[in-house]
């Protein structure tokens, strides 16, 4: 445990990839096997559910720091983050414990699922007694599911690869899907032979960059592959040993809560691989991704939600077919094999290939991406046509080209603390627009302002607070911010009746006071048709 603290605190400390990766390689070469399984399942974000609730860690952290639990939450409201203040809070340790990680987790962590309350209690406190500060807060990140730290995935394949000079794609490929943090498996990771893969274990997702400058600097237009950007969920759907597998890209297996698709899967070649976007589909056309978000997260999908939001996968690459990997392949081959699948296939409408959208010039094809909203469609996707399918996010071979997103100017109403460096300062805020002479919220945002503004808010919000609601403060609506959004739907989850998508903040107005502030009726004006 000392070792991973030790980590955490040293990829907590740089923002620089180069130490980060020295400090993870460094982990790797000398922590155990049964220690470096456990690190790399919580590094690269999986999750063991949360063991105990924050409540219950705040009250026992408040009696055996011997603090009134208003001092505890005053304590809290200053740090910002439940696992730090408890870490801080602590007295100081009776013992040092050299445990390992793997036994913290296997033997005093795993077992408390199981534990009554009172046991529950005397399993922490035992253990916050056994460690230092650095170990507290990192034994309490893994206690209430919340641990993270900020490094990629693709950071801890590449000091995984660096440990046993293994290629980055294929410590990649061999960390997707389910699989167990063992001694076993952390040594199948350097193995130099291909391991016996797990038939369900998909691929690594070769991911877009969003083009930057002039689309025509790519070159000849014949050179590329040009197709609508779709705004779904993107998946993987297996046909591996006669069973079907459908991965989403956040390594989630959702096989059982698409049954439509799992039947598309059954019809598929044995040894096929496809990858696509997940939509609601009906009348020949995507329905808003709201509609979608009705089924996700659903374990049971009822009859009445099948028929009311059916799904297909528009599948625009094949990975594996015939039981041979043909990632390597270019993307014209591919995209051959692909189309033949899907023309020859029996897959009632479910399957659908995305369709290459056709142009002469790239001055068309500007043109063309104009009409994506008319589309369904976010914009382009451009792929040149001899390109392998790689792995994570690489420039050069796939951009995305997507259209101006819609803008708005806002008032801010609300604002609470953010989290890790941040945890200080007011940087989570709350949006809302005029509805006659009320503000509607309207959209939250977190993201887009400098180091600077984020000062000069949080100072703002600690002088004009109007109300407190947990860790929300109100305030005095007189900042207004442009936000820039992917787009709008319908929603009567939200009191304003409109779900905006992907809410950024685009620069702080200080030239318009809260009057000049759009309205909902503004927005209203941009919602798509109601097909749903």
């Amino acid at each position: 445990m000392r070792a991973f603290a030790n980590l955490y605190n040293a990829l907590d400390e740089t923002t620089k990839t180069t130490e980060k990766v020295a400090a993870l390689t460094d982990y790797f070469a000398q922590a155990p096997p049964a220690d470096a399984a456990w690190a790399v399942y919580f590094l690269i974000g999986r999750k063991i559910k949360q063991i105990v609730p924050s409540g219950k860690l705040r009250a026992w952290a408040a009696a055996e720091a011997d603090l009134p639990d208003w001092l505890f939450n005053e304590s809290y409201d200053a740090v910002g983050d439940i696992a730090e203040t408890i870490a801080l809070l602590l007295p100081d340790p009776v013992a040092s414990s050299d445990r390992p990680l793997h036994e913290w987790v296997e033997q005093h962590l795993l077992p408390l699922r199981k534990a009554g309350e009172e046991r529950l209690r005397e399993a922490i406190v035992e253990a916050w007694a056994a460690m230092d500060q650095s170990q507290r807060f990192v034994w309490n990140k893994l206690l209430s599911g919340g641990f993270r730290v900020g490094v990629s995935q693709q950071l801890v394949t590449r000091a995984l690869a660096k440990v046993r000079g293994i290629a980055p794609s294929v410590v990649a490929h061999r960390l997707m899907g389910d699989w167990e943090p063992t001694p076993a498996f952390f040594e199948s990771l350097h193995a130099e032979q291909a391991h016996e893969a797990n038939i369900s274990q998909p691929y690594p997702f070769y991911l877009a960059h969003p083009i930057e400058g002039d689309p025509a600097e790519l070159g000849d237009l014949h050179a590329w592959h040009a197709e609508w950007k779709w705004d779904g969920i993107r998946a993987q759907l297996i046909r591996r040993g006669g069973e079907t597998f459908l991965w989403t890209r956040g390594e989630e297996l959702v096989t059982e809560r698409y049954p439509e698709l799992a039947a598309v899967g059954d019809a598929l070649p044995d040894g096929t691989v496809l990858d696509g976007e997940i939509l609601p589909w009906t009348s020949e056309a995507p329905l808003p991704f709201a509609q979608l978000q009705r089924r996700i997260g659903r374990k049971t999908v009822s009859k009445a939600i099948l028929a009311e939001i059916p799904v297909v996968l528009m599948a625009f690459d094949v990975l594996e077919f015939a039981g041979r990997d043909i990632r390597e392949e270019p993307l014209a081959t591919r995209r051959e094999i692909l189309a033949k699948l899907v023309a020859e296939g029996e897959f009632p409408r479910r399957l659908l290939l995305s369709p290459r959208v056709e142009a002469l010039a790239w001055s068309d094809l500007a043109a063309v991406r104009e009409t994506s909203r008319e589309n369904h469609a976010e914009g382009l996707m451009l792929k040149r046509l001899d390109s392998n399918y790689g792995v994570g996010r690489k420039r050069g071979d796939w951009w995305k080209w997507k259209v101006v997103p819609h803008t708005i100017d806002a008032v801010l109403t609300a604002a609470q603390r953010g989290s890790g460096k941040r945890a200080s300062l007011y940087t989570d805020y709350t949006f809302g627009v005029w509805d006659g002479s009320q503000l509607v919220t309207i959209a939250k945002a977190y993201s887009g302002l400098t180091d600077d503004e984020i000062k000069k808010v949080d100072a703002f919000v600690r002088r004009n607070m109007i109300e407190k609601f947990g860790p929300v403060r109100t305030v005095k609506p007189e900042l207004v911010f442009e936000l820039a959004f992917e787009g709008l739907n319908r929603s009567t989850r939200h009191k304003a009746g409109i779900a905006v998508r992907f809410p950024r903040i685009v620069r702080w107005r200080t030239d318009k006071t809260a009057a000049d502030a759009d309205s909902l009726q503004t927005l209203r004006d941009l919602l798509p048709p109601d097909r749903a």
